[in-house]
């Protein structure tokens, strides 16, 4: 009898799904999730085969032959101008990974828990991160809600909201409009972003572990530093005042 596969753990989904080239012919690559995660895990943040085979929880002949397919297909991608789509595989959502002391993925039965935390006001994602008054935070294990909490900020605000997601062991973070201080301070605490999400929280949690989140990385929030000619509502504000 054949050896059952084993299922792949990978840190978020990609952010960009397909990517298109002029005039591309209708067949189009796969890459699987998890072949995009030894790409991205080996080639864009420098890990080591062995850190990468850790991180996957696989061995490592298991991710060599993912990395040497998917450099193949992007090679494939980039010479014959063809289409390239990220989907499917066997994996499972295990949270970022990070070498410093703020790993936050903890072991339970042999499993994972991942926290999605996002702003919230009356079930609705808040679109300014730096005024939220509250966090709904969800505890997931392999692309299941298993529980989930609003809880308040302490009237904090931007920046320091990082530490606070810290100390709730946040992994993820869904929001609208979000400064470049508050991104840098997220970053810094190994905390994933998905900014630029509209509509009710609950709903935009479950098309994150679909994979369907839609949202946009590039959005920004900067009228708190003064910057002229910025309305809320043109960067997803939600037009929050200020208070």
């Amino acid at each position: 009898m054949a050896r059952p596969g084993k299922t792949r753990c990978v840190g978020s989904m990609p952010r960009c799904v397909r990517f298109t080239a002029s005039g591309s012919p209708r067949n189009g690559i796969n890459l699987t999730v998890e072949e995009f995660e030894t790409i991205r895990l080996m080639d864009y943040s420098g890990m080591t085969q062995a850190e990468c085979a850790a991180q996957m929880q696989v061995s490592r002949a298991t991710v060599q032959s993912l990395y040497t397919q998917a450099r193949k297909k992007v090679a494939r991608f980039l010479v014959e101008g063809t289409y390239l789509d990220i989907s499917g595989g066997d994996y499972t959502i295990c949270g970022r990974y990070s070498r410093s002391r703020h790993m936050k993925i903890k072991e339970e039965k042999g499993g994972h828990i991942m926290k999605i935390a996002v702003t919230y006001e009356n079930g609705q994602i808040f679109q300014h991160f730096g005024h939220t008054k509250q966090f709904k935070i969800y505890e997931v294990k392999d692309r299941t809600i298993l529980s989930s909490e609003v809880k308040g900020t302490d009237g904090q605000g931007h920046g320091a909201l990082a530490s606070l997601l810290l100390d709730f062991g946040v992994d993820v973070l869904i929001c609208g409009g979000i400064g470049a201080g508050a991104r840098n301070a997220l970053s810094e605490a190994g905390i994933d972003l998905y900014p630029g999400a509209v509509g009710e929280a609950d709903d935009q949690v479950a098309s994150f572990l679909d994979g369907t989140l839609s949202y946009d990385p590039d959005t920004m929030c900067s009228h708190h530093h003064g910057e002229a000619g910025h309305t809320c509502g043109s960067h997803g504000c939600g037009g929050h005042g200020h208070h």
